[in-house]
């Protein structure tokens, strides 16, 4: 029986998640590739007790995470029963709804109906009566956001959702979906967008900008950008890599001899500030709090522990940043 540390909160910082009473770890665990049959159920489980060993309280998922569509969800369900049930007031768990997940006009975007169901088959899957979060994975063109919204809010009313948040949404969308949710009495808590040292578009965009007036949270997914911000990369494409793979996410075009030169000036400032390239990344991302979370994989229980270890230092000095933008925007 697995019994969690009892110094699982020595180390890690947790933030506040915009303005509501919510904190989040500075990392948290996305559920994403590495949970589904392909992968070893011992190993996944070793990585859950190993998050929330160091203090990672914060579970996140979708209903399309596995592969296939579901198993993550599943997964972590098994996990929960088997070794988290003494702590589930300790963890948040979140998920999503907005792609596939079955066939027909109502499996997938952001209708009341496919929202509402697939939230009641991932309850299920997991074996929860409530998420802590759930979100709209994506805005949906051709459903008015007063419904999607409508939803999300209908969710917490039943009592299977504590908080709602958004995802790939626009400043200008995740504006409207605030107003909307806080008309309905079911405030915005947090968004989920895409954001690393090689993609700035929360930046360029404005969204961090309106996340801070709209006081509403954030968490970052992709900040190691499918693995290019590690230490695989630096000598070009391994030959059991995402980009080597027929991955739809990282396409070995795209890891050019330019690329590979400033992954390596990147690792080289890792190595200045006594850190790892991945712990130099997810830091970056971390820095100035604007960020409240970042989102890490893990393929092991090892790789985990080197992403964690990032926290140790996310102060940058005005040198290290203008270093950081002079390599990746030349």
């Amino acid at each position: 029986m697995y019994t969690a540390h009892p110094d699982r909160y020595a180390d890690m910082p947790y933030r506040r998640t915009g303005r509501s009473g919510l904190k989040l770890p500075a990392l948290s665990l996305g559920l994403w590739h590495n949970f589904g049959p392909d992968r070893p159920v011992e190993t996944q489980r070793a990585i859950l007790r190993r998050a929330f060993d160091l203090g990672v309280t914060h579970f996140d998922l979708a209903n399309n995470y596995g592969p296939p569509p579901g198993s993550a969800e599943s997964a972590l369900g098994d996990a929960l029963k088997a070794d988290f049930a003494p702590y589930r007031d300790e963890l948040v768990i979140s998920t999503k709804a907005g792609y596939l997940m079955w066939p027909g006009p109502y499996g997938e975007w952001g209708s009341r109906k496919y929202l509402l169901s697939s939230l009641d088959q991932s309850l299920a899957r997991m074996g929860l009566d409530h998420v802590d979060i759930f979100y709209s994975h994506r805005p949906d063109p051709d459903t008015p956001l007063e419904e999607t919204m409508g939803a999300l809010h209908t969710a917490v009313q039943q009592g299977k959702a504590l908080y709602v948040g958004v995802s790939n949404y626009s400043p200008e969308q995740t504006r409207e979906a605030a107003r909307i949710l806080a008309e309905l009495g079911t405030p915005l808590l947090i968004h989920q967008p895409r954001y690393s040292m090689l993609d700035r578009r929360p930046e360029t965009s404005g969204l961090l900008d309106t996340l801070g007036e709209l006081q509403v949270g954030s968490i970052a997914y992709s900040p190691l950008e499918q693995g290019l911000l590690t230490g695989r990369y630096l000598e070009g494409i391994p030959e059991d890599s995402r980009a080597a793979s027929d991955s739809p996410f990282l396409d070995s075009d795209a890891v050019t001899g330019e690329l590979v030169g400033r992954l390596r000036a990147l690792n080289d400032v890792a190595a200045d500030r006594g850190q790892s390239l991945a712990q130099l990344a997810l830091a970056w991302v971390l820095r100035e709090g604007r960020v409240t979370s970042a989102l890490v994989g893990a393929s092991s229980p090892r790789q985990l522990e080197d992403s964690v270890a990032a926290v140790g230092n996310l102060e940058f000095g005005a040198d290290e940043l203008a270093r950081i933008d002079e390599i990746v925007k030349k």
